[in-house]
């Protein structure tokens, strides 16, 4: 295998594929990357046998071949070259040279064989979105994901496609996020399932502007980022899905709201971060107390100190107190951009629901008030 790629294409390539790769693998064939040159294409594949990322970078092949070198040593190489064009080298052992101006690197690798294959997908059904859409749709909900492997069923997010909408859930027990979307869902792709946390995390940080195809079939996923423009970087990631029934979210979603009330969203996110600093560990939660015209937010603990703030409202309702722990209430407000926010409220033992005016959902279980 020969060939020369420019370095940014080399390193973007690297980028996109390596988080997968864990730092502790039992397999050493885990740790590498495979690179397969043909046709004037790098294709870069990197896989933790749960999750597999896949891209493909222009380059000037002069010998196509395969082979698997150690990710994190050669993105660390990549990164630290000057700018300019590499070149890459393979010999019969799977030993790698790399020249670009007067650096030179021999980098032991291992042969293209024993590299995990691609399950390739059957039947598959499918389903194309802009990647912005699902971007946004990921970060409103995928704060909420469970962290708790016990209830492995709640570590990923859940994924609906039904009725002319992609609906997105996460919740941990304790808080819920929804989000959904009207598509065009073709009647044979319709379906529902979990995509665990780690396939999650990398569609965070590779989705950006394009279209992205998802592929689904009973145990597994695939999104297919194609970009905007051409030249632009193509990822596919496959993933197994959780396996499992997601509990029934549309439960713990109050019907009905006594008091509906329009908050300012940054004035009431700084706010409970100036509260939340007076909380502890043992003693996490803030008191918001409504009365006329006005929002009270107060922390008490007794080890640490107390804090107040006060919001000026268009509040007419009954009075009412309820505690929420700052963190979980602030995650949504975090996640939003719009300029106000609807807190709905029952009375102060039931759930709270955070609204805006686009399709989301937010339900966050009180706290008890000392």
């Amino acid at each position: 295998m020969k060939l020369t790629i420019p370095k940014e294409q080399l390193l973007n390539g690297l980028q996109a594929v390596q988080n997968v790769v864990g730092s502790r693998t039992t397999l050493p064939i885990l740790s590498n990357v495979l690179l397969r040159a043909a046709e004037g294409k790098l294709h870069l594949t990197a896989t933790d046998l749960d999750v597999t990322i896949s891209c493909s970078v222009a380059a000037t092949v002069a010998a196509e071949g395969a082979v698997t070198l150690p990710v994190k040593k050669l993105f660390g190489i990549v990164r630290e070259l000057m700018s300019g064009d590499v070149d890459i080298e393979v010999d019969e052992k799977a030993v790698a040279s790399l020249r670009a101006g007067a650096s030179f690197f021999k980098i032991n690798g291992l042969g293209p064989d024993e590299f995990p294959p691609i399950q390739p997908f059957k039947q598959s059904k499918a389903v194309t979105l802009p990647q912005e859409k699902l971007r946004t749709m990921l970060r409103r909900t995928s704060f909420a994901v469970s962290t708790d492997e016990t209830r492995y069923v709640l570590n990923g997010i859940f994924i609906s496609l039904k009725d002319h909408k992609v609906t997105l859930v996460a919740t941990d027990g304790r808080r819920l996020a929804m989000v959904d979307e009207e598509a065009d869902i073709p009647a044979e792709s319709q379906g529902e399932f979990i995509v665990p946390t780690k396939a999650i995390n990398e569609l965070n940080r590779l989705l950006s502007v394009g279209t992205i195809e998802i592929k689904f079939t009973e145990n597994q996923v695939g999104f297919t980022l194609a970009p905007a423009a051409e030249g632009g970087l193509g990822v596919y990631i496959i993933s197994k899905l959780v396996d499992g029934n997601y509990p029934n979210y549309r439960q713990v979603i109050p019907q009905e709201a006594q008091e509906r009330i329009s908050i300012p969203r940054e004035e009431l996110l700084h706010a409970l971060r100036r509260a939340e600093i007076m909380t502890s560990d043992k003693s996490n939660s803030v008191k918001l107390a409504f009365g006329r015209n006005q929002l009270s937010i107060t922390a008490n603990t007794p080890e640490v100190g107390e804090a107040r703030e006060a919001i000026p409202l268009n509040y007419k309702g009954k009075e009412m107190a309820i505690a929420f722990n700052p963190g979980y209430l602030m995650d949504p407000l975090k996640a939003l951009e719009t300029d106000e926010v609807f807190i709905e409220l029952i009375d102060e033992l039931s759930p709270g629901v955070v609204k805006c005016n686009e399709a989301f959902l937010y339900v966050i279980m009180p706290m008890r008030m000392s």
